[in-house]
């Protein structure tokens, strides 16, 4: 079973989580993954359903954040214009991007005619990393079919660490992957799940923190004699928000704007070569297709009553990054060098301890 940061006694914020502590903690939504992890190839597909309904035909208030944009990403320009999303999130690698855009039409029109509709303009969204230090990325191995099985396999439960898009991915010159995290916020009389969900690639090794400790710089030194460290921050990092909070998509830019907190508490600065991008959608305030409406309305909370949000969205970012590490097994890279698991360097701690020190 894959080690998650609280299985080290590392308890990351000060906000409850969800039962799974996953994206998946908001009601409706699931994730499924597609991975090959053998010989030159591992790689793969992750992706996040909003809900288990056609987001084509209700769609969900949305928007996207590029904190830095060194990436080759598919349909945020929609997003952020219309403040809607109307497929599932897609992740996989950098040269397959294409290949996923295709296939995610080809899976809505068919979902869609499932329904009596035709569709005739549609944004798939997708996000990547690049893998090629682990993976032979030029073989574009993943495809349709490759898509349609993440998805059948999507669920409220999915594994961590190098599975899906992050099989193949490096994280402050460690093994990197796929996490996930979630916190309850309560405001007013009501409780809000926000959930996120990453694709780590990023991070010079020696800048890594771990709920505030510096234990990149112990790292280094243990890898100096392997030369298995990263120098510089670049690489990539997607992070998806879900929430089912009552907000506006100007909020939800507000709120994803945050992760990047959540990322600089893990060490980045941002490097010029790495990609932040950030996409949130909420399972509140649907937009039906056609409802024939002249205006609509929707529920919007009120701006003082975010600040809980923005706090939470970044612990959630924090603790996602740090399961994508300490869930990912070690991996040889094509060029023979090999990126360790976090859990290797991190001690067990007394959960009192860590707890007295936030």
């Amino acid at each position: 079973m894959n080690r998650r940061i609280r299985d080290f006694g590392y308890v990351i914020g000060k906000y409850k989580t969800g039962e799974k502590n996953k994206i998946t903690d908001v009601p409706g939504v699931q994730v499924g993954h597609w991975t090959v992890d053998e010989g030159m190839q591992h790689t793969g597909v992750t992706v996040v359903l909003p809900g288990k309904d056609n987001a084509y035909l209700e769609k969900y208030t949305a928007a996207v954040y590029v904190h830095n944009g060194f990436g080759k990403t598919c349909g945020l320009m929609q997003v952020e214009e219309l403040g809607t999303l109307e497929t599932p999130v897609v992740l996989t690698n950098t040269l397959n991007v294409g290949k996923m855009a295709d296939a995610l039409v080809s899976y809505m029109i068919d979902e869609t005619r499932k329904e009596g509709e035709e569709i005739f303009s549609i944004n798939p969204v997708v996000g990547e990393c690049n893998d090629s230090r682990i993976n032979r990325i030029q073989n574009r191995i993943a495809g349709e079919n490759e898509l349609r099985t993440a998805i059948s396999e999507a669920g409220p439960d999915f594994e961590e660490g190098n599975v899906g898009a992050g099989t193949g991915t490096v994280c402050y010159g460690l093994k990197g992957g796929i996490g996930s995290s979630s916190r309850i916020v309560r405001i007013g009389e009501s409780s809000y799940t926000i959930g996120v969900l990453v694709q780590t690639n990023f991070g010079a090794t020696e800048d890594l923190k771990v709920s505030g400790e510096p234990v990149g710089l112990r790292i280094k030194e243990c890898l100096r004699q392997e030369d298995g460290y990263n120098t510089e921050d670049r690489g990539s990092i997607m992070t998806v928000v879900a929430t089912d909070l009552p907000v506006t998509e100007r909020q939800l830019y507000r709120i994803i704007r945050r992760c990047g907190v959540g990322i600089a508490r893990t060490g980045s600065y941002t490097g010029h070569g790495s990609g932040e991008v950030m996409i949130g959608f909420t399972t509140a305030n649907r937009v039906k297709a056609g409802n024939g409406n002249v205006v609509d309305s929707c529920l919007r909370l009120r701006e003082d009553m975010l600040n809980p949000v923005f706090d939470a969205v970044a612990e959630s970012t924090e603790e996602a990054i740090l399961n994508s590490m300490t869930a990912a097994q070690a991996r040889q890279g094509l060029d023979g060098r090999w990126y360790r698991s976090l859990s290797e360097f991190l001690k067990i701690r007394d959960r009192q301890e860590s707890a007295g020190q936030r």
